[in-house]
C-alpha cells in the first residue's frame, strides 16, 4: 500500500531552500521591519519570569531571544523552525549575544513529539499559518502547553487590508501569466484572514478563552532596503526566479513607481493589519 507523504512537505522544501536563504540574507531588515510585532506577542504572551515559553516558526530567533530575556535566567525559551538555515542563523546569534536562556531546534510543530505540559506559554509572530493541517497543528502544540498555559500569535488579515503587502505583485501581475484564484484554506500568509476561522480552528483543537482582536501596527523599511525586500521575498520573489531577464527587469522597472505612495523622508510607512490571537489551554 503506498504510503502518504508526510505533511508540509512543501513548505519544508521552501524554507530550507530558497526561502529560507532569503530570510537569513534579509534577516536584519526583516528583524527591523517586524520589530513592532515582537513587542506586541511577547506582551501578550509573557506567562511569569522564570517560566519556559515555546516560539513556533520562530525564524532566526528575534522573538525566542526577546521572550528568553524576558523570563530571566531561571526560564527558558525553544525557537522551533521548520527551516535548518534559519535555525543555524538563531543559534549563531544566541551565542553571540549571550543568551543562555534561548535554545533552536529545527521542527514541524504539526508533529513534532512535545514533551507533555512542558511549557507555560507557546508564542509565534507570523509563523503558525503555514501547516498543511491546521487543527493538527494546534492541537499538537496544546498537548506541549500545561493546562491554563497561554497561547499568543499574530497573524496577518486581509490582502486587501494590507494594500503595502501585495503592492509588489499587484505591479508585476502584467507581466506574469495569469495566476490561479488563491485557496483560502491553502498554507500561506493570508491562511488566518478570516479571525473566526482561526477561532473555530483553535476550539476545535481544544483551546479555551480565545480572543481573536485586530491589531492595527504602524511599520517602517528604509528606502535604500525597499527593492531587495520586494523582489527577493513572498510570491514576488518566487515568481522573479522563473522568469527571464527581460521580463524581470520590466518588474523592476515598474517598482519603485508602484511603491512611490508609501515613500517619504527616505522610508515607507505602512499600516500592517493583523489578528493579535490569544487563547489558553
Amino acid at each position: 500500500m503506498p504510503q502518504s507523504a508526510p505533511p508540509n512537505t512543501r513548505q519544508a522544501a521552501l524554507w530550507n531552500d530558497v526561502s529560507g536563504k532569503a530570510w537569513v540574507e534579509m534577516q536584519p531588515i526583516l528583524d527591523e521591519i517586524l520589530a513592532p510585532f515582537e513587542r506586541l506577542v511577547v506582551d501578550a504572551g509573557y506567562p511569569r519570569e522564570g517560566s519556559n515559553v515555546l516560539d513556533i516558526g520562530c525564524g532566526a530567533g528575534a522573538t525566542t531571544l526577546a521572550m528568553a530575556r524576558r523570563v530571566g535566567n531561571d526560564g527558558n525559551c525553544v525557537g522551533l523552525d521548520i527551516s535548518q538555515p534559519l535555525v543555524a542563523l538563531a543559534t549563531e546569534r544566541t551565542k553571540l549575544g549571550g543568551v543562555a536562556n534561548a535554545s533552536f531546534e529545527v521542527g514541524d510543530a504539526q508533529t513534532y513529539a512535545f514533551e507533555s505540559g512542558h511549557f507555560d506559554a507557546v508564542i509565534s509572530r507570523f509563523g503558525v499559518m503555514f501547516f498543511d493541517d491546521p487543527m493538527a497543528a494546534f492541537t499538537n502544540i496544546r498537548k506541549a502547553v500545561r493546562r491554563r498555559g497561554k497561547l499568543a500569535f499574530v497573524a496577518w488579515r486581509s490582502p486587501l487590508e494590507n494594500d503595502f503587502m501585495t503592492t509588489a505583485v499587484r505591479a508585476a501581475a502584467p507581466f506574469l501569466p495569469p495566476a490561479p484564484a488563491p485557496d483560502p484554506d491553502a498554507p500561506g500568509q493570508f491562511a488566518f484572514a478570516d479571525g473566526a476561522k482561526v477561532k473555530r480552528i483553535l476550539e476545535a483543537s481544544g483551546w479555551a478563552s480565545i480572543e481573536v482582536e485586530q491589531a492595527d501596527v504602524p511599520c517602517r523599511i528604509a528606502q535604500r532596503d525597499l527593492m531587495a525586500y520586494a523582489t527577493r521575498l513572498g510570491p514576488l520573489g518566487a515568481a522573479l526566479r522563473e522568469v527571464d531577464r527581460a521580463t524581470a527587469e520590466k518588474i523592476t522597472t515598474v517598482l519603485p513607481a508602484a511603491f512611490a505612495p508609501f515613500v517619504k523622508d527616505g522610508e515607507a510607512r505602512f499600516n500592517a493589519a493583523c489578528w493579535l490571537v490569544t487563547a489558553h489551554a
